[in-house]
């Protein structure tokens, strides 16, 4: 769906000057372009305004005049808010009209799976009793969709998968604005989950859709039951996660981690190539390929025993 910026301005009750242009989304300062509208609310992307691509952008008036020239500045004190308000105009509209799906050759569907409208199934898809597949959903070759799964709308699904039983992809990431009285406004999630080829998923976990652009589940990585992948975070090929981890919001791991039992990261860093978490690990910062860690929080596994036997030696001594 596309907007007038003028109406979009006039829904959040901003005034501008500049191009009347056509808006088809939103999108981060980086990603955004001459179609879409953009917000700034970080002084740490500041660095990131002269580059923009962004039609218009939801600004603090102090910072407008960084923004280059032809991008439209909506000046506003809340644009994290404004931008809330705005991610309703681009949502998806919620519909129980269902329609039979494209399928390939061979597939095995169970009468009580329930499809939205423009679903397409690769050959050899196996759906058993109670799926349920979203508008504009995707499920190549040979994947089987176990008892239970929900797939919301736009979500995509490589070939050779197995997503086992209660499991809901493409879920909305838990995102809310605040209003100066401390009443929280949704934040429309209008990004998708793509789950590339011979990935396997475990029961009871949910992958969230991202807020703008995709959450992406890469080739061959294996998730265990009870697991929490929230918006726009990238998982690496061939990750393994093991049962109750959680990645928070915008986390990027590389290929080959490995994260125990419970463990945990923060939002918005990454963990590199052929690491490891060990259970209960807590992750708050990046950290680099190639080694193991573990603790809360999560250190080079070598210290963190170290430092655990300094601890138990002045327990026994008291």
């Amino acid at each position: 769906m596309t907007y007038k910026l003028s109406q979009i301005a006039q829904h959040l009750q901003i005034d501008f000057q500049g191009n009347d242009v056509d808006i088809d989304g939103i999108h981060t300062l980086a990603e955004a372009t001459s179609a879409q509208l953009s917000f700034f609310n970080d002084s740490k992307y500041a660095a990131l305004l002269p580059k923009t691509k962004a039609a218009a952008v939801l600004i603090a008036p102090e910072y407008a005049s960084q923004l280059p020239e032809g991008t439209v500045a909506l000046i506003t004190d809340e644009p994290y808010l404004k931008l809330a308000e705005a991610s309703k105009l681009f949502a998806h509209s919620v519909s129980t009209l269902t329609e039979m799906p494209h399928m390939g050759e061979e597939c095995d569907i169970d009468d009580t799976a329930r499809f939205g409208r423009g679903v397409t199934l690769g050959s050899n898809v196996t759906i058993m009793a109670g799926c349920y597949l979203g508008d504009n959903v995707t499920v190549g070759d040979n994947t089987l969709l176990y008892p239970n799964v929900t797939l919301y709308h736009a979500t995509e699904i490589g070939k050779n998968c197995i997503i086992h039983s209660g499991t809901v992809v493409g879920c909305d990431g838990y995102g809310f604005a605040h209003t100066k009285m401390g009443e929280h406004v949704k934040i429309y999630q209008n990004g998708k989950v793509v789950i590339e080829d011979a990935v396997e998923i475990g029961a009871n976990c949910a992958i969230d859709r991202a807020v703008f652009g995709v959450t992406r589940i890469r080739k061959g990585t294996k998730l265990d039951n009870l697991i929490q992948v929230a918006h726009n975070c990238d998982v690496g090929e061939h990750t393994l996660m093991a049962a109750q981890v959680g990645l928070a919001g915008s986390t990027k791991l590389g290929r080959n981690v490995v994260m125990g039992g419970q463990s945990a990261t923060a939002g918005h860093l990454e963990v590199g190539d052929f690491a490891t978490i060990a259970g209960k690990g807590g992750v708050t910062k990046s950290l680099e390929g190639g080694k193991t860690y573990a603790g809360f929080p999560a250190i080079d596994i070598r210290l963190w025993r170290r430092m655990q036997a300094a601890l138990m030696r002045l327990v026994k001594n008291r």
